[in-house]
């Protein structure tokens, strides 16, 4: 046995509170902090625009790192109207909502006319894998990128967690002064339900990923008016909901690997529940 080195993530908790009052508590990368911040306040709908956040600090302790917030009147009064206290681990989109209603929250409908290329699809998967330099670097996190195609690729923000991720993008593109329209977001991690939930805050109307998608994401998706692209490759890649908004055109090398889903061929595998909570 050899001794030798390896790069690998820092893992830290990070806390939200907002007017003194504490929201979650989330193990996270410790770096893009503002744009985190911003992010979960956006998906988590606790704020529609970063203008409605007045104050934010970033507090260092021994311990982990308090994302600190004040929000304008009247944001502070509605959110103490409807606190609660969410503590998760690495990536957990879903721990500690407190209802089923909740948990399953009606989604703004993403509306939106624009027609993708495959070749805009492969673009943006490609740029992704090319600059997502943690990942790279410690084989340990994932990415969340936003890509337009007149525009090329747009931000990518990398994280430990995959929400964490996309919740770092959807920070960036607001503090950007963007929304995810118009655009396609790309994802490198497993596509569940809460990931879908995220991406309608913020309009993206295209989500891709690499991994599949679960079958409650794909009716979530097709409810909100998301095409959902999953099991993207560099030889292909799977469209599940509103194909209608990727063209026909398949370039040569993609030729009989665009697939696309309709109710007919969709198998969903159910198994009995089991206790204790899911990996993320």
């Amino acid at each position: 046995m050899e001794p030798g080195y390896r790069t690998i993530p820092e893992e830290v908790a990070v806390a939200f509170t907002f007017g003194g009052s504490s929201y979650a508590v989330m193990m996270a990368t410790p770096r893009d902090l503002e744009d985190f911040a911003v992010g979960f306040s956006l998906t988590e709908g606790i704020i529609q625009s970063p203008d409605e956040i007045e104050e934010l600090e970033i507090i260092e302790q021994a311990i982990g790192v308090e994302l600190r917030m004040q929000l304008r009147e009247p944001h502070a009064r509605g959110f103490q109207e409807r606190r609660r206290y969410l503590a998760g681990p690495t990536g957990c989109g879903l721990c500690g909502i407190e209802s089923l209603d909740e948990a399953m929250r009606a989604l703004p409908a993403v509306i939106d006319e624009i027609v993708f290329t495959p070749a805009d699809i492969m673009n943006a998967l490609e740029a992704t894998t090319r600059i997502q330099s943690l990942h790279k670097q410690t084989f340990a996190m994932h990415g969340a990128a936003f890509y337009d195609p007149t525009e090329g690729l747009i931000a990518l923000r990398e994280d430990v967690g995959r929400h964490n991720a996309l919740d770092k993008l959807s920070g960036a593109l607001a503090r950007a002064g963007r929304s995810g329209g118009g655009g396609i977001g790309i994802l490198t991690s497993r596509l569940s339900v809460e990931m879908i939930q995220k991406a309608a805050a913020i309009r993206l109307p295209c989500v891709v990923a690499v991994s599949a998608p679960t079958a409650l994401a794909v009716r979530t998706a097709d409810e909100a008016g998301i095409t959902l692209i999953a099991v993207a490759r560099s030889d292909g890649f799977e469209v599940f909901t509103h194909s209608s908004r990727i063209g026909k055109e398949v370039t040569a090398h993609l030729a009989g690997h665009v697939r696309r889903h309709g109710e007919p061929d969709r198998k969903v595998l159910h198994e009995p529940a089991q206790g204790g909570r899911g990996s993320s």
